[in-house]
């Protein structure tokens, strides 16, 4: 997998286990992507701020600093689906 899209993965869920602490299955997808990160990529720090249509990432790999920027929206999108699934059913 690519950076980018390792990168992508890890901020879809950790919006979701931020959002759900609660949440097992979300906490142990974010660390999976965490340590793919820092196994595949060699990334030893993240760091993530949002504005109203943006995530940015802010990361070290390999000794570099490094910019990853994501539509606010599809970030989010995770998180939405699983709050859509938790709705109680109306008839």
């Amino acid at each position: 997998m690519n950076r980018a899209d390792a990168l992508f993965n890890w901020l879809q869920s950790k919006v979701l286990s931020d959002a759900r602490p609660g949440d097992r299955a979300a906490a142990e997808t974010r660390e999976f992507f965490e340590d793919l990160l820092r196994r595949d990529h060699r990334v030893d720090h993240l760091e993530v701020t949002v504005d109203e249509t943006m995530y940015t990432v802010r990361f070290v790999a390999g000794g570099q600093r490094g910019l990853q920027r994501f539509d606010r929206e599809a970030v989010e999108q995770l998180l939405r689906d699983v709050m859509e699934l938790e709705k109680p059913v109306r008839d």
